[in-house]
């Protein structure tokens, strides 16, 4: 499942361009990466998590001006990189083969720290959830890297009396990047995660 979510992830934000490519076991360039390919890498020291957090920071900083799919980052997204391959260097092992893997999580889902949860909508902007979602309590107890805050229809459409765009949001405006669902109805939403 993660894989999957993580692969939708990578086609979402990064497009077609390779910027790393990793020798040795197994070649590859980030777009045909697989969380497993990540976890060799990382035990192989040719990648750490920061590198590939700071990697998804960059390609985020410089097409989500367009596409409009990331609202919000999380603050704490490199010293969680960090305390990940701090763990992997002491340890000589990972929690699970999310440890220090970067996650997007719906603007829908709580997270107890500097990121809002706002369902797209500046009506709940500000607002402090009062602990971790389910999913993101796993994801953190996994060692995952909360990443940031992915955009999606306002309210899920829930409060418009006119139907509003797919992927559009106060917060963050028409988003261009994401696989909406009536577009393709075989794919499932890249930013969903469930358990």
């Amino acid at each position: 499942m993660f894989t999957n979510l993580f692969l939708l992830f990578l086609q979402s934000i990064i497009l077609s361009v390779p910027i790393i490519t990793i020798k040795g076991h197994g070649d590859f360039t980030i777009e045909e990466a697989t969380i497993e390919s990540f976890q060799r890498a990382f035990d192989e020291n040719k990648l750490t998590s920061l590198q590939l957090v700071d990697f998804y920071l960059h390609r985020i900083e410089n097409l989500n001006p367009v596409l409009r799919c990331v609202l919000e980052i999380n603050p704490e997204a490199r010293v969680q990189a960090e305390e990940a391959d701090r763990e992997r260097s002491n340890s000589r092992h990972r929690r699970s083969f999310m440890h220090g893997i970067p996650v997007l999580l719906k603007d829908s889902i709580d997270t107890n720290d500097k990121m809002n949860t706002t369902a797209g909508s500046y009506a709940l902007l500000g607002s402090v959830a009062g602990r971790d979602a389910g999913v993101v309590e796993k994801l953190r107890k996994v060692g995952a890297v909360i990443l940031g805050k992915a955009s999606h229809t306002e309210w899920y459409s829930f409060r418009a009396l006119f139907k509003i765009p797919n992927g559009w949001c106060a917060r963050g405006g028409q988003a261009q990047g994401e696989i909406l669902a009536d577009q393709a109805a075989d794919q499932p939403f890249p930013w969903r995660l469930t358990w």
